[in-house]
């Protein structure tokens, strides 16, 4: 959740879209309050305007008070007059009594065109704590009057009651009242709301559209990037057809100028991956031309050594020593050679033989002949109860066993227990494991310890010449198979784990090779030797 309220983990389309709806919002909300703000003060400015000219007609006509209401500036509107000795005057101008004989209590009147309504003592109380000036002011006279406008003025006034006038010094307090200026700013205020809220909405989905149309060409890009990204390069020619469409590389745009420089990219990367197989192909045909021509001297050097060495004359014993030196080194250098000569096959695509091979079978006979090899170590096997086959090349297999069991024993001190794990997986193949208890193989080697002339000459005890090509086959045999090599190493524990697939995932796909003759061999226990 924190995450999707993090902007920078948006996408493109949404960071569009949320910023032009925030930046809607903003505007229309500004836009809004600034028209609702300014009809308030337009409404309320209009209503100032009327109490001042009603103020200013009421001082320009001081004199003589006639009977009948005072002046009426607008539906609702207020008067109070207040003698200077604190008397309320009659809301009508006569004095005790009116034109009818009528006897007129002292009091104040809202009045309206059909009548009018009489101010509690309350009402009269906050109205007459309006300071006097022409500066109208905001009074809350509660219950349903509501707020008013007052403004209140004082000047003289002559009252007059039968034959008797006296001149007294009056405060008049008018005002009109501020609740349909409210109601009218409320209904502008909800429907700016609504028309927002509207807008808001045809916005956002106008937006989406938009930008998922504008942005269609950068999906084109990514999606034509992200199936190169998908193919294998790492191996063969590496080319690729796959290019961005015409349509969207046109440099005038800034999508059609990404479009045009991931084609750019391409291409290039199409002449350098072609130019890298060419050299490949070229060391591997060199060496595949070298291995097979150093096999016929080097077996012509093998038999002349050992051909000396039957010689009936006596022969000096520093000769002996030097034809036993350069048929070692013989021996050596045609395993080189063997070795040399399978990665070339292997890297050229030679296809393995498929047959069905029984992986504890050959277990077995392996860590027999590796016990027979290193008897200092200790060899032990730990075999499923039935046999467990896979199909593949039996020999390819057999030597990759024979690398894995010869690097353990090359490497690790006498008395290190070895133990060779058969193991089926769901999926209808099985995994080979091969485990020592040595010192391990140093971290910054284990990335490397299948690459080609890789030697842990430096980390472990060296006891034998290796070619530093033992691994590399075991890798080269294993994805020829389809399979996995995996290696985990620590002080004390060192597993290769080989991982091979079942007859339904093979490469190319089909079925395995019928199963051999009945009389399959019985389910081997686990074997020690040592």
């Amino acid at each position: 959740m924190r995450r999707l309220l993090h902007p920078g983990s948006w996408s493109l389309r949404t960071t569009l879209v949320a910023s032009m709806v925030l930046l809607f919002v903003a505007v229309t909300t500004a836009v809004g309050a600034l028209t609702v703000l300014r009809l308030d003060r337009t409404l309320t400015g209009q209503v100032d305007d009327q109490l001042r000219t009603s103020s200013a007609a009421i001082e320009a006509g001081g004199g003589r008070r006639q009977p009948g209401p005072g002046p009426v500036v607008g539906s609702g509107d207020l008067r109070l007059d207040v003698a200077s000795d604190g008397t309320i005057l009659p809301s009508r101008g006569g004095g005790p009594d009116d034109a009818d004989g009528q006897q007129l209590r002292p009091s104040a009147t809202i009045n309206y065109p059909g009548g009018t309504t009489q101010l509690t003592s309350a009402q009269i109380a906050r109205l007459r704590a309006v300071p006097i000036g022409t500066a109208p002011r905001t009074v809350d006279l509660g219950g349903s009057a509501g707020h008013y406008r007052v403004v209140s003025v004082r000047h003289p006034v002559v009252v007059v009651s039968g034959d008797v006038a006296r001149r007294l010094q009056v405060t008049t307090t008018v005002g009109l009242p501020v609740d349909p200026v409210e109601d009218t700013v409320r209904r502008t205020a909800f429907s700016v709301a609504l028309l927002t809220a509207l807008g808001l909405l045809v916005l956002t989905a106008a937006a989406a559209w938009v930008v998922r149309r504008s942005l269609a060409p950068l999906r084109r890009v990514a999606g034509t990037a992200t199936r190169v990204s998908q193919l294998p390069l790492s191996s063969g020619p590496g080319g690729t057809q796959e290019r961005v469409p015409a349509t969207d590389t046109d440099t005038r745009t800034e999508v059609g100028q990404v479009g045009s420089a991931l084609n750019g990219l391409l291409d290039h990367v199409d002449r350098s991956l072609a130019a890298r197989h060419r050299s490949e192909m070229q060391v591997r045909q060199f060496v595949a031309d070298a291995s097979h021509e150093l096999r016929t001297p080097l077996a012509s050097i093998k038999g002349y050594a050992e051909l000396s060495r039957r010689e009936p004359d006596p022969v000096p014993q520093g000769v002996t020593h030097a034809l036993g030196r350069i048929e070692s080194e013989a021996d050596r250098m045609t395993s080189l050679v063997e070795d040399l000569l399978l990665l070339a096959r292997i890297d050229a695509g030679r296809p393995l033989d498929r047959s069905p091979v029984d992986l504890t079978r050959l277990a077995v006979e392996t860590v027999s002949d590796a016990h027979a090899a290193g008897p200092e170590h200790v060899w032990s096997l730990d075999l499923p109860d039935a046999p467990c086959e896979v199909v593949g090349d039996e020999g390819r297999l057999r030597q990759v066993l024979i690398n894995l069991l010869a690097n353990a024993r090359r490497h690790t001190p006498p008395g290190t227990a070895v133990t060779t794990v058969v193991r089926p997986v769901p999926d209808g193949g099985a995994e080979l494991v091969v485990r020592d208890d040595g010192p391990g193989i140093p971290k910054e080697l284990q990335t490397h310890v299948f690459e080609r002339f890789t030697r842990g000459d430096s980390a472990r005890t060296r006891v034998e010449g290796s070619t530093g090509l033992g691994l590399s086959i075991v890798r080269a045999v294993m994805n020829a198979h389809g399979g996995q090599v995996r290696l985990q190493s620590r002080p004390g524990s060192t597993e290769v784990i080989l991982s091979l697939p079942g007859p339904t995932t093979l490469p190319g796909g089909g079925n395995a090779a019928p199963a051999g003759p009945q009389g399959a061999p019985e389910p081997h226990p686990p074997v020690t030797a040592g």
